[in-house]
């Protein structure tokens, strides 16, 4: 029988390249066993809504008069919804050619644009052009649709910083370009190392690859590092002399969790820097609904907004966006939310304000809680979640379990996650599959589960460390407590 042109066998090779393992072999283990009745915790994947974080109350009310204008007509509409909102609902309405069941343009709804650009400038204290600002289904699939413009075959190199969101890793193997390595100074909080950044490019260049691109993931996915302003003055002037454009991946801009770095764009940066470097280095910046205060990752809003890029290459893009016709409404209207929020006098402010606030200060004490937890335990390091939703903590596994790993055949780190999952239920990700320095392991789990429960949590987890660590042979006295 000939391979039918669907079989396995047949199918694109680099789609068959493609590993994402935040739902890989653990996610589909921790669903396994979720089905035979088990009680997982998915830490696997930073989706706040699905660990009991409650949605904010005002975009909802906004989005559900506009999915429903009906209510807008109801006499008793004014009972039920606060006058802010039933007005926001009637403007989005308004920006529309038919409701949110109707496609809008390619890039999004113009006022929309025009919403984001105007919290861009009062970000960064520059203008910002709504022309060069596309809206997406995510962050996720602005990404996409940018390294598929820039990589052309497998001689194009993209740097990405290792621990990296595996989305690099496989985007770059979808489309058929190469991930370019550098790694990120765990000893230093997972500080930028430049002359590593220059040996990788180096390396990359003497294989015959072109880097055509570096990314940076600020707050950092999985390493909850921020970077400072020298970083990133760092970066740029590295960017500009390399010749090589910069994605500035900034979706947990607004989760930072202690006062010493704020966030940074990387745009306010480079247009402080002034000519030539403000004017030569391409920049391509991405921002989403999902994480932050919000974590709304089920409506897929996000943007994506270019710097320096020409007109012909931006309308390269808006054509390769037509192809989709449109990104979804609703997801459109969320980031017009998030991004112009209730205003001090408005009546929802203060009801806002007090949601939001309390979101991230819970976020604070369970990433502060989820550190030290790791830290009292045998054989775990971990620092301290300064911004994003994440825990990467370092396991130092013992020989024995390493034989083991390899008899199972398993990774060493997938080994004892897998443990993990069978023995407490936290379903987790392996360091493997963000990339780590060999020898080393590690495993990323998310700050989101419910404050309360997190003593509880970080209880079980201590208790399976130390139990597996005795019972491999392996206790090196690690711990920071």
């Amino acid at each position: 029988m000939p391979l039918k042109p669907l079989d396995y066998e047949s199918l694109n090779d680099n789609v068959k390249k493609v590993a994402y393992a935040v739902r890989g072999e653990l996610y589909l283990r921790a669903s396994e066993l979720q089905k035979e009745g088990k009680k997982i915790i998915f830490t696997n994947v930073g989706n706040p809504h699905a660990l009991g974080q409650r949605p904010l109350t005002f975009p909802r009310q906004v989005v559900s008069l506009c999915q429903a204008p009906f209510l807008l007509v109801d006499p008793n509409v004014e009972l039920i919804f606060p006058a802010d909102a039933i007005a926001r609902a009637k403007y989005y309405l308004s920006l529309t050619s038919g409701g949110l069941g109707a496609y809008s343009d390619s890039r999004g709804l113009p006022g929309i644009r025009k919403e984001v650009a105007e919290f861009i400038e009062r970000r960064d204290g520059y203008p910002s052009d709504p022309e060069l600002i596309f809206l997406t289904d995510g962050a996720s699939k602005g990404v996409m649709q940018m390294l598929n413009a820039i990589i052309r075959n497998d001689r194009d190199g993209i740097l990405v910083p290792v621990p990296q969101y595996p989305l690099y890793s496989a985007t770059i193997s979808l489309y058929g370009g190469s991930l370019v390595p550098y790694y990120l100074d765990e000893e230093r909080n997972w500080g930028l190392d430049l002359n590593n950044l220059r040996q990788s490019v180096a390396a990359a260049r003497a294989k015959g690859i072109t880097v055509r691109a570096m990314v940076i993931i600020n707050p950092g996915n999985p390493t909850g590092q921020c970077l400072s302003e020298a970083n990133l003055r760092d970066i740029l002037l590295f960017c500009y002399k390399e010749n090589i454009v910069l994605f500035a991946d900034e979706v947990y801009q607004q989760n930072i969790y202690q006062d010493e770095r704020p966030f940074l764009s990387a745009r306010k940066i480079l247009l402080d820097m002034g000519p030539p470097i403000s004017k030569e280095v391409q920049l391509v910046s991405f921002h989403t609904v999902s994480k932050g205060y919000w974590g709304e990752c089920g409506q897929r809003g996000g943007y994506f907004e270019m710097t320096n890029l020409p007109p012909q290459t931006v309308d390269e893009i808006y054509k390769i966006a037509s192809i989709s016709l449109s990104p979804n409404v609703p997801g459109q209207i969320f980031l017009g939310l998030m991004v112009n929020p209730p205003k001090p006098g408005d009546i929802s402010y203060l009801k806002f304000s007090s949601e939001s606030k309390a979101i991230l200060d819970s976020m604070r004490r369970r990433a502060r809680v989820m550190t030290d937890g790791f830290n009292s335990c045998k054989n775990v390091v971990c620092n301290f979640t300064e911004g994003a939703m994440y825990s990467f903590p370092q396991i130092c596994l013992p020989p024995k379990a390493i034989e083991a790993a390899k008899k199972a055949s398993k990774a060493p780190d997938v080994f004892y996650c897998l443990k993990l999952l069978e023995s407490t239920g936290i379903s987790t990700v392996p360091g493997s599959g963000f990339g780590q320095k060999d020898g080393v392991f590690h495993l990323r789990t998310t700050i989101l589960p419910a404050e309360e429960e997190m003593p509880a949590i970080m209880a079980s987890f201590k208790k399976f460390n130390d139990e597996f660590m005795e019972q491999y042979g392996g206790y090196k006295g690690y711990s920071r407590i």
